[in-house]
């Protein structure tokens, strides 16, 4: 059972290092994320990932109730009999069944947290059953720009290892037999740092192959903060993957044509709109 929210509700999905520029630390984040708790008052409500310890640990002090949402036995609302199928997802809440045509495990966190608060406000379930299962997801994420030859191009805006990660993982599901490539684009002002230099080439090896661009408007980062391309290029090349470096966007194209074959999914990342790249694959590989 779900209780009652009031309508001063704060949904906390996750918690994790980022925007560099602005942030010195992870625990930065959190003081400006525990802020954020403080405003909320006694009878509001939180609902927080019962999975990510940051979530917990920031909501520790708050004046309103906690609810946890999540894949935890001890979560408050917990996500169980979690399918994931081509055409999308299911899980269950208790013992009410939910659908999404999106695929991935942040997907399904996602549409249960919003399935939990709607529950709370009181809406009614076969209307959440039907906003989710119709829902089509948003632009840049995951979503095909085309196919040619039986090649896929999708763009997504995932800039972040976590993100990255997740989506190729997503993408694995929907397309289970094909071949996955990854182009990515270190354009964010966390990325275009050495920050995750090491965690990178984890997210990126998970696609069969990698082609990763220069690092956008370099020279406003100091030279010692930059991140390296080629080390996270040599660092994919030693699990046995292909992975390129080519700073310019026809140099990509030139790279990845004579690569690609039909039933081939290429995803290219990046939070900006990457010199047009999209139409670019889709105008060579034709």
């Amino acid at each position: 059972m779900i209780p009652r929210s009031s309508t001063n509700a704060l949904v906390i999905n996750n918690i994790e290092f980022d925007h560099a520029d602005i942030f010195h630390d992870l625990e930065e984040i959190k003081t400006s994320f525990r802020r954020l708790v403080n405003i909320v008052p006694q009878s509001g409500r939180f609902f927080i990932n019962a999975d990510d310890p940051n979530c917990w640990e920031v909501t520790q002090k708050a004046f309103a109730p906690v609810m946890t949402v999540g894949l935890s036995e001890n979560a408050h609302c917990r996500l169980e009999e979690i399918e994931y199928h081509q055409s999308g997802s299911r899980f269950r809440i208790g013992k009410d069944l939910f659908e999404t045509s999106l695929i991935g495990e942040f997907n399904v966190r996602n549409a249960g947290m919003a399935a939990a608060v709607a529950l709370s406000h009181g809406i009614n379930l076969a209307t959440i059953q039907m906003a989710l299962r119709t829902f089509q997801g948003v632009a840049r994420r995951q979503e095909i720009r085309g196919e040619v030859n039986g090649i896929k191009v999708i763009d997504d805006f995932g800039h972040h290892p976590t993100a990255i990660k997740e989506t190729l993982n997503a993408l694995r599901c929907r397309f289970p037999a094909h071949r996955l490539w990854a182009i990515f684009e270190p354009r964010s002002n966390t990325t275009r740092r050495a920050v995750f230099q090491q965690q990178l080439p984890d997210a990126l090896s998970i696609a069969d192959g990698v082609i990763l661009a220069e690092v956008a408007r370099i020279e406003q980062v100091p030279p010692e903060d930059r991140l390296d391309p080629w080390k996270v290029v040599k660092s994919i090349q030693q699990t046995g993957k292909p992975a390129f470096y080519e700073p310019r966007i026809n140099q990509i194209v030139e790279r990845m044509k004579p690569l690609a074959r039909p039933g081939d999914v290429i995803v290219v990342f990046s939070n900006g709109g990457f010199g047009g790249i999209h139409d670019k694959l889709l105008a060579a590989l034709a």
